[in-house]
């Protein structure tokens, strides 16, 4: 929304609504507050928006408690700024709908981002959870195919790494 210079509530509510309408498919919506309470409020009025909302919760204490009442309400989330297999556990146990590690940022700290989607995917697995791992911070064509060889169900990545895909030299 700050990259589009879409400022207010209302506005971006508005905002989410238009983007609802143009896409068919789940869209996340962000939460801004990290105490559980704010959480909630906030995602229950972005989850009103329309039913292809899913509510995007950080990784946070509060954020987990606020998957899982969401989760036991009826509304769909994505727990997000997840940086490893331990954070993932948590997600899905609340019953967050997508879990989204980044990738990107994971590289740029000197870990392997494409092992850590291996990991989670292995233990979603062996566990039998039923979320969904969206690859996020994706950085290049690689770093998709490579989240797809490894497990990963979605990917959020900009136009220049889906172009990229095409590319043969």
């Amino acid at each position: 929304m700050a990259k589009e210079g879409i400022k207010g509530e209302a506005a971006i509510l508005k905002h989410y609504e238009t983007i609802c309408e143009m896409v068919d498919g789940d869209v996340s919506a962000e939460v801004l507050s990290t105490d559980f309470a704010s959480i909630i409020e906030e995602g229950k009025k972005l989850a009103a928006i329309h039913p292809n909302i899913v509510v995007k919760v950080p990784m946070i204490k509060d954020g987990v408690k606020a998957i899982k009442w969401f989760t036991e309400n009826g509304i769909r989330t994505n727990c997000t700024l997840v940086f490893s297999a331990g954070q993932a556990i948590l997600a899905a146990k609340a019953g967050a709908t997508y879990v989204s590690p980044f990738i990107g940022r994971i590289d740029d700290s000197s870990w392997d981002g494409v092992e850590l989607i291996a990991q989670i995917a292995q233990i979603y697995s062996i566990q039998g959870f039923k979320t969904e791992i969206l690859a996020a911070s994706i950085r290049n064509a690689l770093h998709i195919v490579k989240c797809a060889e490894n497990g990963a169900d979605v990917c959020t990545c900009p136009l220049d790494s889906i172009l990229g895909l095409m590319k043969h030299p």
